[in-house]
């Protein structure tokens, strides 16, 4: 197929050249020097950091994994007013490279973590709009721009190679800009600056856990000696004693020091320094920052863990935290559509009810008049019957009368 000037392998960011240089333009230079402030724990908060913490990357997964799982319909509205599937290049969103699934994912775990999401537009030979290819949001720089489609200039960097190596300029005619929360409508406010300050203080546990069993001998302490030591006989006894009793080779080993110490314990413990609370919060935290539920964290101590308690949480989910998300996704999308088409993702297979409860909720709209027989029977996957096809309370159409 051919491409126009704007083609996959023009803007594809995640093609790896083979070599062991990092180029200027990578994404993960720009995060290193683009961190943003400092936080209080002094750990450095990045896309990958952040996302090492379980916390955060189970929460991503759990919004971008559902959403991508959603079906992407494009709807036209027909003469009678209703809307009725269509065709349209969303069936198959960056053909070739992602599937359907794939290409969804990443463009929410670029709206949760950055708050933005480009995709620069593929056309065939015709000019024909055929794909839209998501671009790391932290190779794009955003300018506002009257003069261009859209009022903003998209400037992208990525490395392909010394042949396409530089800076490409994209508008609102070429590339799609889809913003999470926003305070000035030119880009989206990141949501590891935001959370710079949670994140740091999980990490900074994880690393205290980590430091912690790596050391073995699960505590600080003050030796005084009996006798008067220089300097350097202190450094000595000071290397030996970290020798002999810390590291995980030296736990719950008995070990003797050919000197006359006192040995002060200093440090808290766990319980006082409440080292296992302050994990199970910054789990809470996180669910917090990105709006899911501790249950499905593994935090199940603070909701019940059955009944219709989870269920309404699940519907809960969908209608505080997944739907604003797919809903910006939808009104951008639906405008690289015709008029008379929208872009919609079907909730219908999440939202679906327990088997008993679906049937029941048929029974009534057929008593109701509100579905016949044969269509609550193909909701289903159940054969029609004779007869099924008119509506309760409305009379039968006489039988044709023979010529």
């Amino acid at each position: 197929m051919c491409m126009s000037a704007y083609t996959l392998a023009g803007v594809w960011p995640f093609r790896r050249q083979p070599t062991s240089l990092i180029s200027v333009s990578d994404p993960r230079l720009v995060e290193l020097f683009a961190a943003g402030p400092p936080n209080y724990s002094g750990e450095s908060v990045t896309e990958g950091t952040a996302m090492g913490l379980s916390g955060v990357y189970r929460a991503g997964s759990i919004i971008s994994g559902t959403i991508a799982s959603l079906p992407l319909r494009t709807l036209a509205t027909n003469r009678a007013g209703q809307r009725e599937r269509a065709r349209s290049f969303l069936d198959d969103p960056n053909p070739g490279i992602q599937t359907p699934f794939e290409w969804a994912e990443t463009i929410l775990w670029h709206l949760l973590l950055h708050s933005d999401c480009f995709l620069v537009h593929v056309y065939n030979g015709a000019g024909q709009l055929v794909g839209l290819n998501p671009v790391h949001p932290l190779a794009v720089a955003v300018e506002w721009d009257d003069d261009r489609p859209g009022g903003k200039l998209f400037k992208v960097r990525l490395d392909h190679g010394e042949a396409r190596a530089g800076q490409r300029e994209f508008d609102g005619a070429t590339l799609t800009h889809i913003m999470g929360p926003s305070l000035d409508g030119l880009r989206g406010v990141s949501l590891i600056r935001l959370a710079r300050n949670s994140f740091g203080t999980g990490i900074a546990g994880e690393r205290s856990a980590a430091t912690t069993f790596r050391n073995g001998a699960q505590f600080g302490a003050l030796v005084t000696p009996e006798d008067d030591l220089d300097p350097d006989e202190a450094k000595t006894i000071s290397r030996d004693l970290n020798a002999a009793m810390t590291g995980t080779e030296n736990a719950g080993s008995i070990r003797v020091i050919n000197r006359k110490l006192k040995l002060s314990p200093w440090t808290m413990s766990h319980e006082d320094a409440q080292w296992l609370q302050s994990r199970a919060f910054s789990i809470e935290e996180i669910g917090r920052w990105f709006g899911v539920p501790p249950h499905l964290l593994g935090q199940s101590e603070k909701s019940t863990s059955w009944g219709t308690g989870i269920e309404e949480q699940n519907r809960g989910l969908a209608r505080h935290t997944l739907m604003p998300w797919t809903t910006r996704m939808e009104q951008r999308l639906t405008r690289l559509l015709p008029r008379t088409r929208v872009a919609e993702f079907d909730y219908s297979g999440y939202l679906q009810p327990s088997p008993e409860d679906e049937i029941n909720l048929l029974i009534k709209q057929v008593d109701a008049g509100l579905l016949t027989l044969n269509e609550a029977r193909r909701i289903r996957n159940l054969p029609p019957v004779a007869g099924g096809d008119v509506p309760r309370g409305v009379a039968a159409p006489p039988p044709e009368v023979a010529a």
